[in-house]
C-alpha cells in the first residue's frame, strides 16, 4: 500500500462540513447538489456519531485535508457496503493518495465484516479517470445504467469482493 502523508482520522469534526465542500469543489468534478449531499452524510454523522449510517477516513496535512472516503453498510444486506465518496486534492491525484484511502476503506470493511463494497460514478467522459482508478484497484464494473443521472450520463456501479 502506498504511504499516506499526513494524519489519519475517522471521526468528522465541525470544520469538515467546509473542508469537504471545498474539496469536492476544486476538483471540478461534482455538481452543487453532490456536494450538498456529501456535506450532509458530514452533518448527520457529526449530529449522531457513531449510531450514525457513515463511516469516514480523513486524511489531513498541514495545509488541511487532502483527501477523504464515507462509506456505510448497504441497508437490507449482510455484508455489502456501499463506497459513498473517495476524493483527494487535485495535486494530489494520481499519486497514490487515493489507492492508499481506498485500500485502507476496504480494510476497515474487511474488518467490520463486510464482503462486497459497491461505487457508483458517471458515465461521462470527465469520469474517465475515476472509472479506470476502480478497474485499476480491483473492481469491475457489475452494471450499467444508460441516461441513468442525464441524458448521455449514465450509472456505472463497480463492485469488489473483499473475500477469496
Amino acid at each position: 500500500m502506498e504511504k499516506l502523508h499526513g494524519e489519519i482520522r475517522t471521526a468528522p469534526v465541525p470544520e469538515d462540513l467546509k473542508s469537504v465542500t471545498a474539496l469536492l469543489e476544486a476538483t471540478g468534478f461534482f455538481y452543487s447538489a453532490e456536494i450538498d449531499i456529501a456535506r450532509e452524510l458530514v452533518q448527520e454523522t457529526l449530529d449522531k456519531g457513531d449510531a450514525g449510517d457513515y463511516r469516514f477516513i480523513f486524511l489531513d496535512g498541514p495545509e488541511g485535508l487532502r483527501g477523504y472516503s464515507c462509506y456505510g453498510v448497504i441497508p437490507l444486506t449482510r455484508s455489502s457496503y456501499d463506497l459513498y465518496w473517495i476524493a483527494v486534492r487535485r495535486d494530489l491525484q494520481g499519486k497514490g493518495a487515493g489507492r492508499a484511502l481506498l485500500a485502507m476503506t476496504e480494510d476497515e470493511v474487511r474488518r467490520n465484516g463486510g464482503e462486497r463494497i459497491y461505487a457508483d460514478t458517471s458515465s461521462r467522459e470527465q469520469y474517465r479517470s475515476t472509472r479506470e482508478f476502480y478497474l485499476a484497484n480491483g473492481y469491475i464494473a457489475a452494471a450499467d445504467f444508460e441516461d441513468f443521472y442525464a441524458p448521455g450520463d449514465g450509472k456505472i456501479v463497480f463492485m469488489k469482493k473483499l473475500v477469496p
